[in-house]
């Protein structure tokens, strides 16, 4: 996989004088089944929370509230985004190393995954991940 297979989804929004209504829908929006659903909150402006990849987990984030950086790196190319509108998600290939920084005070962050946790997903250090797309037929 790439950097450049990441990538930003506009979803469909209606406004009026009652608000906004954003939504995403599984075959449409989300390139992937639905299997988990969690979210941030609460992070602290200077933490930073990602500092992993994963070798078959795909990812639908989406700034609820307020704002967040998350760059995304292939092992030999890096990609910055910038979400601060609910209405637009950033879609993460699996075999990506994320790292995500400077949250708004009031940010929210909702990550749909196409798998439930398991933790022999996760590559945890960098120098692993590495070598792991450095070599991915091992």
């Amino acid at each position: 996989m790439s950097a450049d297979n990441c990538y930003l989804i506009d979803l469909p929004q209606f406004s009026d004088q009652r608000g906004s209504l954003a939504f995403a829908e599984v075959g449409q929006h989300v390139p992937f089944e639905l299997r988990r659903i969690y979210y941030l909150y609460g992070v602290p402006p200077t933490a930073e929370r990602g500092a992993h990849g994963h070798r078959e987990l795909e990812q639908l984030i989406i700034a609820m509230a307020g704002s967040v950086d998350i760059e995304v790196d292939d092992g030999r190319q890096r990609r910055s985004f910038r979400l601060d509108d609910p209405a637009r998600a950033l879609y993460v290939c699996p075999l990506i190393w994320r790292d995500l920084r400077r949250f708004s005070p009031d940010a929210v962050v909702l990550v749909l995954a196409s798998l439930p946790y398991d933790e022999n997903d996760y590559f945890r250090d960098y120098p692993s991940f590495l070598e792991a797309v450095a070599n991915p037929c091992r």
